[in-house]
């Protein structure tokens, strides 16, 4: 997803860029999500017909009429809740008291229940503008049951259906007539600003947890069971005196065919997440055995030519024995990406989480290197002069040319007289990371090869 205009403000910072923050919320199960996905005008917040899908307090960017804002969509919100309700309903609060505007959502189906009452009450308190969505009016008769909301005291309910769409026009304009104004949205995508940090790893490892650890404050539910988050949460965070994006993301299940409903579509926005990224921070179990998921997950951070650090997550329980098997396992699963940085860390208790932001410049400075043409050539020529292509079939390709296209990741253009073997190209793949670094980063190597022309 592209940011179309200047850095919003994300849910959990003081409002201090110049796009509103429009919170969602109701109790659970009213349609938050769905409304959401109807402002935004796409797929992107999950829903499922299960209450208590949403977890966290999520951002997304949204325009009506040439103006922008940042809609929070939070967790359902039971003011008695317990457990990990609880911590959900903590966050909705949070997400109220940081925003600029509140879009309250009932289902006007079920009308006005004791959770709706209690949570008026709590919006009284918080003193911010509130509009009122009578949710799932669908025909003319359920209009009559949302006039009905009119008793919660909130001003006008706004029928709407988010499923079809139905009156969505409407409650936008009174959305907009509550924010603040913004500036026009202005053209162009998401460069510069903070550098963007994709949190990934299988459910349950601790990204969450270190996500927590390193903005300093509780800004995702951790909760001890697998797959707690689903959505992506990106959040400006403060790490060494510099701003980052940290883009938390939904653990990636075993397939993602496998998964059901709400899961599916968030392993689709975790690779969504790696895209939008400039580096990928796995997050692994330094107490279970790297799995085929952890393998999955590399390749897919590969295939999307981001860079990439390694984290072993609860190094604190790590024991001689596992450490032992563990090195093992780093030599024969990860001997693809020996390249990327790795670190040791207990993201709980905050124990070497030091160390990952000099990581991750180290292979973010390996993802931009660029090679200038004339050293990458006299590299090439020592290295087929010493090295030179075995010969196969009486033919020897030679390189002839060689030029990096691009940086992020470093793309490099091989002009040769024959296909080069994959044997030979994670060779001289080899040898580039030997005499220029390139830590952290994969390298792209792609060949044109000039066929000798018939007479």
């Amino acid at each position: 997803m592209t940011e179309q205009y200047d850095e919003p403000t994300r849910a959990g910072d003081e409002p201090t860029g110049p796009v509103p923050v429009l919170a969602v919320v109701g109790r659970p199960n009213v349609g938050k999500s769905t409304l959401v996905n109807r402002i935004i005008g796409r797929r992107e917040a999950v829903v499922e017909d299960v209450p208590g899908v949403t977890r966290d307090r999520v951002s997304y960017d949204a325009d009506w009429n040439g103006r922008a804002f940042t809609v929070v969509d939070t967790g359902g919100w039971s003011p008695d809740a317990r457990g990990l309700a609880a911590r959900i309903a903590e966050q909705a609060e949070l997400a109220v008291g940081l925003a600029d505007a509140v879009l309250f959502v009932v289902d006007a189906t079920v009308g006005i229940t004791d959770e709706d009452e209690a949570v008026v009450r709590i919006l009284r308190r918080a003193k911010k503008p509130v509009v009122l969505a009578a949710n799932k009016v669908d025909d003319m008769r359920t209009e009559a049951e949302a006039a009905a909301l009119w008793n919660l005291g909130l001003g006008e309910p706004y029928p709407v259906s988010a499923l079809h769409g139905r009156g969505s026009g409407d409650l936008l304009d009174a959305v907009l007539a509550a924010l603040p104004e913004p500036p026009p949205i202005a053209e162009g995508g998401e460069v510069g600003g903070p550098r963007r940090i994709a949190l990934v790893g299988k459910p349950n490892v601790g990204k969450s947890s270190l996500l927590n650890k390193l903005a300093g404050e509780t800004r995702v539910v951790v909760d001890n069971v697998a797959g707690t988050t689903v959505d992506p949460v990106d959040e400006l965070v403060e790490l060494d005196g510099r701003t980052w994006k940290l883009i938390d993301t939904a653990g990636i299940r075993k397939r993602v065919k496998e998964a059901s409903g709400h899961e599916y579509y968030a392993s689709l926005r975790t690779s969504t997440a790696i895209d939008r990224a400039e580096v990928a921070v796995l997050v692994l179990d330094a107490e279970q055995s790297i799995s085929e998921q952890d393998i999955r997950i590399l390749q897919t951070v590969r295939d999307a030519g981001r860079a990439l650090v390694i984290v072993f997550n609860k190094w604190d329980l790590v024991d001689e024995d596992r450490r032992y098997y563990l090195e093992r396992e780093i030599e024969r699963e990860l001997v693809q990406v020996q390249w990327a940085p790795r670190i040791n860390l207990t993201a709980r208790t905050g124990w070497h989480i030091d160390r990952l932001v000099p990581a991750i410049d180290r292979a973010l400075e390996g993802w931009e290197t660029r090679i200038g043409t004339g050293a990458l050539n006299t590299f090439l020529g020592r290295l087929v002069a010493e090295h030179p292509h075995p010969v196969r079939g009486g033919k020897q390709p030679k390189i002839l040319f060689g030029t990096q296209a691009t940086t992020a990741p470093p793309t490099f253009i091989l002009f040769t007289s024959g296909k080069l073997e994959p044997s030979y190209e994670r060779f001289i793949e080899r040898r580039l990371r030997e005499e220029f670094g390139f830590v952290g980063t994969p390298i792209v190597l792609q060949q044109r090869v000039r066929e000798k022309r018939k007479r």
